[in-house]
């Protein structure tokens, strides 16, 4: 009767802790196909944009926390000699091989979402290039098949994180770099 009793304790334990972990699994919301749009082109030049599909976000869904990483070198353009350049000559990508957000949305509640869009301020650090820069944006999330989508973006400036634009391209490229992100944020 005792061994029973201490099994069957053993056994509410573990099911107490597997329901608590699953719940505690349940607040994170993970993309890791998320996609980063920059844009940094001038009038009556070749358009100076790119692409990353390959970025990784997390949301903690109890406290609003948000977190990106993108692979410097996951960029991609349409002209290779361009992506070449940004790699080696502007973000030297051997160097400094990510490019990494933390921040946090303000006044975050999941139970507040539902298919309409609902605007978040977001506070964060962006760090590239070696550097960080605060980030103060604002996004609107949306629920959709059981994922939260993020869209939004914000504007950067390449001598923010001491990259160097040659003389002979600077007048080709902006003095504020655009940043669209859009993500499908999955529990």
């Amino acid at each position: 009767m005792k061994n029973n009793r201490t099994l069957l304790l053993a056994l509410v334990l573990l099911i107490i802790n597997v329901l608590v972990y699953s719940l505690q699994a349940q607040t994170k919301y993970i993309d890791k196909s998320g996609n980063i749009k920059f844009e940094a082109s001038e009038k009556l030049f070749e358009p100076v944009e790119a692409v990353n599909n390959t970025v990784t976000a997390v949301l903690n869904a109890d406290n609003g926390e948000f977190a990106s990483l993108a692979l410097v070198t996951a960029f991609r353009f349409k002209n290779s000699l361009m992506e070449e350049h940004f790699n080696e000559n502007y973000m030297e990508s051997e160097t400094y091989p990510k490019a990494i957000f933390k921040g946090k949305l303000r006044d975050f509640d999941l139970s507040n979402l539902s298919e309409t869009p609902k605007e978040f301020e977001v506070d964060g650090k962006l760090e590239l290039h070696g550097k960080e820069k605060e980030v103060k944006t604002v996004v609107r999330l949306h629920q959709l098949n059981g994922a939260i989508v993020m869209k939004g973006g914000f504007a950067v400036a390449p001598s923010d994180f001491d990259i160097e634009i040659p003389a002979i391209v600077r007048g080709k490229i902006a003095k504020q770099v655009n940043v669209l992100i859009n993500f499908k944020l999955r529990p």
